[in-house]
């Protein structure tokens, strides 16, 4: 049986499932606006996937959030995991900064994804981020996504295909889960 969190938002963990994550920052400063910055949140999302056995399968970071979808095993993790990230890269933030004990992250919003249309939408939604938000012309420049891993990977014309399968046509609708 799936259980659910009292946490504000509420949320909703079920084992072996997909999950889109958004965190953002407190106040949706701008803490991470430099390379360096967003590697300290890259790398504390790696080691965490590590550490707590997910498979982390697209993620994008900005100066004010981060989006990712990964599978997780056992969701009991999840709020420890979560946690994980934001307490390392809030750790190795203030201490680039010299800025002890500052908070840096405000809550984080997960979607429990229930079927194959969900997943490509927020893949999608992922990759397509940075151009939303004018980080970048094209999906293929911005560095802090995992979008020219599957570019290599996979070529230009399976992400086309994406793409057009499942098109990303109503941002609100997508943000309204979280």
């Amino acid at each position: 049986m799936p259980k659910i969190s009292t946490h504000r938002p509420p949320h909703l963990f079920l084992d072996e499932t997909h999950y889109f994550i958004t965190i953002c920052t407190l106040n949706k400063n701008p803490f991470f606006d430099t390379d360096q910055k967003k590697n300290l949140i890259l790398q504390a999302l790696i080691n965490s996937c590590a550490t707590y056995k997910y498979r982390l399968i697209a993620w994008v970071i900005l100066n004010n959030h981060f989006h990712f979808l990964l599978k997780v095993g056992d969701s009991e993790d999840l709020s420890k995991f979560i946690r994980s990230i934001q307490g390392k890269s809030a750790i190795e933030l203030n201490k680039l900064l010299k800025t002890p004990g500052v908070k840096r992250w405000y809550q984080y919003w997960d979607k429990c994804i229930d079927d194959e249309k969900g997943f490509w939408m927020r893949f999608n939604y992922i990759h397509q981020n940075p151009v939303k938000h004018s980080y970048a012309k094209n999906m293929e420049d911005y560095k802090f996504s995992s979008y020219s891993q599957y570019l290599s990977k996979y070529g230009q014309a399976w992400l086309s295909s994406c793409f057009e399968e499942y098109p990303i046509v109503d941002y609100v609708a997508l943000q309204d889960d979280f």
